[in-house]
This record gives C-alpha cells, sequence and structure tokens, in this order.
C-alpha cells in the first residue's frame, strides 16, 4: 500500500505523524460552514418602540443622495451635541430600518472614521457601535473598512463599561468583525477580547446578551485556515462547558459549535477538549429533539474520536454508542451521515473499541446505509466498513461478513466517485486477506454480487491507484490459469525432450 494511501486512515499500520488525522477528501461535506445553522455575521435591526415613529419618514436607499448623506456626515460632527446625537442616531436608523441598507453609500460619504470617534462618547457611543455593527454586517470590504478605521481597540475598551447595553452592542459589532475571516478573527484576539467577553458568562447576563456572547465566542474559534491561535481560544473551554449547560437554545446551539471547532484539531488539542470534562454534558445533547443541537454536539464528539485510542475511549466511556444507533436513522440527512462518520473513526481505532461497535449492534445499520443511504451517506459507510477491515481481527471482520456487507459494497463499484472505489477494493481486498482457509468462500461471494465483473474492468481505470489494486485483487484471488499436472509436462533428456511410453500409440506415431 502506497505511503499516500496510508495516511487517508485513522489508525494501524499507517504514517505515525499522519495515522490519526481526519480523512479530508471525504469529510469536504462535513467541514463545510453551517450556512443553513446560523448567519456567521448578524444586522441589529431592532427598533426601540419611541423610533417607530419617526422611523416611518427615514431615508431610504432611493431616496439617500450622496449630498444628503454627506450632509448628515457633516452633522454627525457637529460642535452642538444635540444635532450630533440627532445625526448619528440617523445613521444607525438608516442602517437598521432598511432590508438593503445604503451601507456603501455611508461608507463612501466618510460615516465609518465619524463613527469610530464617536464611541469615545459616553453619550453617542451606543449609537456609533450599532450603526459600526450593521456596516459590520455587510460583505468582506465593509466589515474590513470598520477596522481600517480602528473601531476594534475602541470596541475592546466598551466591554468595560458599566452600561450593559453598552457592553452588550459592542460584543455585537466584534462578534460581526470575527465572522468575517480568520485574518480578523486572529487581529480581534491579539486586541485582547477573549477575557473581557468572558466576565460576561455568569447568571446575571440577560439572555439575549449571552446568546451574542456564545455566538462571537464561536466566531473565535472559527476557520481552519489558519486555525486560531490554540493557547487563546482555548481559555474559553471552561465557559463554553458552562453554556452547553444552559437552558437556552441558542447559547446551547453556539457553544456546541465552538467546540466542534475546538476539538478539530491534533490530539493535543483534541486532549485539551477531553481534559475540560465536556464529554458527559455532550453526550445526553445527542437525544435533543431539535437537529440544531444534536448536530454540533455530534460533530464535536466525531472530531474527538479523530484522535488516539484513549481520546476515543473517553467518548464511548461517555455512552456514544447508545445514541449512534438512533442517529442513524435520524430524518435529517445530515446528521446520518455525521453518525456514520464518528462510528468510522471508531472502527479505526483498536480491536477492543471494534467490538464495542458489534456489540451495540451498529453494524447492520452501517450495512444498510451503505447499500440504502444517499449517496453521501453511502461513502461514508464505505469508510467504516473499509476501516472495520483494518483495525478487526479476523473474527470481526468474519462477522461483517456475515452480515452481508458484500453485496452493498460491489453495488458501488461502478459509482463515479474515484474515492468511494478505492475504499470498497481496499475492503474487500483485506476481506480476502484475512479470510484465510476461506478465502474460496469470500471470493465466490463477491463473484456471485457482480464485483468481479466490475472489478475485472476497474483494471482499466484511469486513476493508477485503483487500476492497479484492482489488478493485485484479480492476479491473486481469480487468477483462471490451471495449475499444470507436472506428470503431463515433457521431460528434458540430454538430447531433446523425451516423453512417458504411454504419450505415443502402439506402433508408433503413423504421418
Amino acid at each position: 500500500m502506497s505511503e499516500g494511501r496510508l495516511k487517508t486512515y485513522k489508525n494501524k499500520g499507517r504514517s505515525l505523524t499522519d495515522m490519526r488525522q481526519r480523512r479530508s477528501e471525504v469529510t469536504v461535506e462535513l467541514r463545510k460552514n453551517r450556512k443553513d445553522e446560523e448567519l456567521l455575521k448578524r444586522r441589529n435591526i431592532e427598533i426601540p418602540e419611541d423610533d417607530d415613529e419617526s422611523s416611518a419618514h427615514l431615508p431610504t436607499l432611493s431616496s439617500c443622495s450622496p449630498e444628503t448623506l454627506r450632509a448628515l456626515v457633516e452633522k454627525a460632527q457637529s460642535a452642538d451635541q444635540p444635532e450630533q446625537f440627532d445625526a448619528v442616531q440617523l445613521v444607525r436608523k438608516i442602517l437598521s430600518k432598511d432590508k438593503n441598507p445604503p451601507i456603501d453609500m455611508l461608507i463612501n460619504s466618510g460615516v465609518v472614521p465619524v463613527l469610530v470617534s464617536c464611541l469615545e462618547s459616553p453619550v453617542l457611543q451606543f449609537e456609533a457601535a450599532w450603526a459600526l455593527t450593521n456596516i459590520a454586517s455587510g460583505n468582506k470590504e465593509q466589515t474590513r473598512t470598520v477596522v481600517k478605521h480602528g473601531a476594534v481597540p475602541l470596541l475592546i475598551k466598551l466591554l468595560h463599561s458599566s452600561q450593559p447595553h453598552v457592553c452588550e452592542q459592542a460584543v455585537w459589532a466584534l462578534g460581526n468583525i470575527t465572522g468575517d475571516g480568520a485574518s480578523c478573527r486572529d487581529y480581534v484576539i491579539s486586541e485582547g477580547i477573549i477575557e473581557p467577553l468572558l466576565s460576561f458568562v455568569h447568571a446575571n447576563t440577560a439572555i439575549p446578551f449571552l446568546r451574542n456572547v456564545a455566538w462571537t465566542l464561536s466566531n473565535l474559534c472559527r476557520n481552519k485556515n489558519p486555525p486560531p491561535p490554540f493557547e487563546s481560544v482555548c481559555k474559553t473551554l471552561p465557559a463554553l462547558v458552562h453554556l452547553v449547560q444552559h437552558e437556552d437554545l441558542a447559547v446551547k446551539v453556539d457553544a456546541c459549535w465552538a467546540l466542534s471547532f475546538l476539538a478539530e484539531g491534533k490530539d493535543r488539542q483534541i486532549q485539551v477538549v477531553v481534559e475540560s470534562q465536556v464529554i458527559p454534558h455532550l453526550v445526553p445533547l445527542l437525544a435533543h429533539s431539535e437537529g440544531r443541537v444534536v448536530m454540533p454536539a455530534l460533530r464535536t464528539l466525531g472530531n474527538i474520536v479523530t484522535g488516539n485510542d484513549e481520546q476515543t475511549q473517553a467518548v464511548l466511556d461517555g455512552g456514544i454508542l447508545l445514541h449512534l444507533l438512533n442517529l442513524m436513522g435520524h430524518t435529517r440527512p445530515g446528521i446520518v451521515r455525521e453518525a456514520v462518520w464518528t462510528v468510522s473513526n471508531i472502527v479505526a481505532g483498536n480491536r477492543y473499541q471494534v467490538q464495542m461497535v458489534i456489540d451495540a449492534n451498529l453494524v447492520p445499520s452501517i450495512i444498510y446505509l451503505l447499500g440504502n443511504g444517499e449517496f453521501r451517506t453511502q461513502k461514508e459507510a464505505a469508510w467504516a466498513v473499509s476501516n472495520f477491515t483494518v483495525g478487526g481481527t479476523p473474527e470481526q471482520v468474519n462477522y461483517l461478513v456475515s452480515q452481508l456487507a458484500i453485496p452493498p459494497m460491489c453495488n458501488l463499484l461502478d459509482c463515479k466517485d474515484t474515492t468511494c472505489v478505492h475504499v470498497i477494493l481496499d475492503g474487500l481486498a483485506n476481506m480476502l486477506k484475512m479470510a484465510g482457509p476461506d478465502v474460496d468462500f469470500i471470493a465466490t461471494a463477491i463473484e456471485e454480487a457482480g464485483g468481479l465483473t466490475k472489478i475485472e474492468a476497474l483494471q482499466h481505470h484511469k486513476n493508477v491507484d485503483v487500476y492497479k489494486l484492482a489488478y493485485s485483487i484479480i492476479d491473486k484471488y481469480f487468477s483462471t490459469d490451471d495449475i499444470e499436472d507436472s506428470s503431463l509436462l515433457p521431460s528434458e533428456g540430454p538430447q531433446a525432450f523425451q516423453f512417458g511410453p504411454s504419450d505415443a500409440p502402439e506402433g508408433g506415431y503413423q504421418f
């Protein structure tokens, strides 16, 4: 098996440095940002009741002109404090009321540096922070304009305000900036957001405020290219362990997502998450009625079992297997797929862990999904079966065969996904290799399932690894060359080939 191929597994005979790394080529779908779960940026569009009447007459995108906006910005710099306040508040209302606020027009009018300077005024800072929050909720250019004009240090300073509504608005703005990507995230962390942000995680914090705190924490832990500085974000773990136990659904969900990001790393990073004692709080969430809670809790636990055997065992000891059987029948395909992926990493562990999966009666469900799941789930099930044949004993692999794993494996051999085909070929090759005296039984099962014909065809596959593996299987286990009877072979004498006396008819050959 090639070194490149060895690196695609979690365990057993692979490179020591790469043996437990996550299978990137198979889990691209699982790693996608959760666009359907939560937006990475949020506008603050709530209009207080006393604003309703005046808001009805606000300028809209169609009625705004560069001239009127520039005039508004000039008023926002007025020495007359009431006039200045009214202008800043009007900017905030324009950004809050309209579904498509004129963010670019306001930026071009020069409002951002004015709003940033207003963060230092006790009278103006709340309105300014709110307006900047909504500008930062826009596209990357709009968000980075806020950053470029120096808003981040001043917003972090506002986290120490004695006024909770100012603190909350500053958290909201910083959450939008952090959600813009890795560079903004790291800059906000370097400016010192974590300690003051964690100070809001306590029982007296209002629920809406705490939701923004949990969401901002999840953005601080997000993104992999590059990942956040772990030494900094791991300080959030005690707070996140507390927040996953919170009764509020939104708080719980964002805390779970943050934990899933922290657990998506190497063994050292995973170990810190394990040592936070969060596993006993995550496992019960797998039975939650809300899928948006189940998904991040399962993702976190799934990321932990990509670690070493001890880390995987910590999740198993927490009782995850009792839930995985139910989750593989969940109504949400994404949760089913995630559950199968988690099992695939568990069975890439040691033989004891493989046996735990067998004893939990998960194998029949894996094989069912291999044959009947949607294709992305079938791919994960193929990995589970293939990893099973690597980590399991011959007796355990024999159990896999007895559960009729071979027919659905063979059914997928003609799929268009090269990785899936390669994974299945590996699994079949391992089954044949471990069969011992039962190799003919396995070979016959593959042939009866239509696998032999497909493997023969794969000898002409465009992928070099696939056709080499297919050729190897055919050559070792399905060769049609008859074994020659030595008594029928001519013997070579000193002058020529000599044939036995029974080879010639009586009286000699007649020509």
